[in-house]
């Protein structure tokens, strides 16, 4: 969780994800959709997220409008088909935002280290992040959807540390779920499992004097 024990500079990059850490999504109209069709709460994402699913989505194979119709289809036996469609589409278009926490504690750790987001995103991902003012966020991106491969494969994990100069042993790792912070740290980086912004704070504490 932490950088101490490493000589020198103790760190040569940030590398962070972006759901769940920077941007969050309000579910909450897609819930009410839920609870209107006698379903539990979560059985539209859980559906949307199955890998297979999901994962085609977030190689750049298929567009999200193929997405809604892949939830669709799977819900179909649940609810009628033109409510299933909905329900995927209340997903495909949640509002979202940025944590403005978090971006200002990255923005502070882009003018020490080089920052590079590593995110499990689609094709609209650079439209995203320029609706919520963060293109310039990062000095690089690197999402699934074009390097076509996703968390927890190693290879991403390599990808984004080249794009920072360094290798994985000099990256501090970033995300909110486990498996790719275990896997970052398999390949020498220090992991931080995020829940709130004060694990980042505590993780960065080297850089900031804390």
């Amino acid at each position: 969780m932490t950088a101490s024990g490493i000589s020198g500079r103790p760190l040569d990059a940030v590398l962070c994800d972006l759901d769940n850490v920077i941007r969050f999504y309000d579910t909450a109209p897609l819930a009410e959709l839920e609870r209107a069709a006698g379903l539990a709460e979560g059985t539209t994402t859980s559906v949307a997220y199955a890998p297979e699913v999901d994962l085609p989505l977030l190689l750049g194979k298929i567009t999200k409008e193929e997405w809604v119709h892949s939830i669709a289809s799977a819900l179909s036996g649940r609810v009628p088909q033109a409510y299933a469609r909905r329900l995927g589409r209340a997903l495909a278009d949640a509002p979202f935002r940025a944590d403005d926490a978090v971006v200002a504690l990255l923005r502070q750790v882009r003018r020490h280290i080089p920052l590079v987001l590593v995110t499990n995103a689609t094709l609209e991902l650079e439209r995203d992040l320029d609706s919520m003012g963060l293109a310039d966020l990062a000095d690089h991106v690197v999402s699934s959807a074009r390097v076509g491969v996703a968390k927890p494969d190693r290879e991403i994990y390599e990808i984004a540390a080249r794009r920072a100069g360094t290798v994985t042993g000099r990256c501090l790792f970033v995300d909110d779920r486990l498996e790719n912070v275990e896997a970052a740290v398999a390949l020498g980086m220090t992991g931080v499992h995020y829940r709130e912004p004060a694990d980042l704070h505590k993780a960065l504490g080297f850089m900031f004097g804390g």
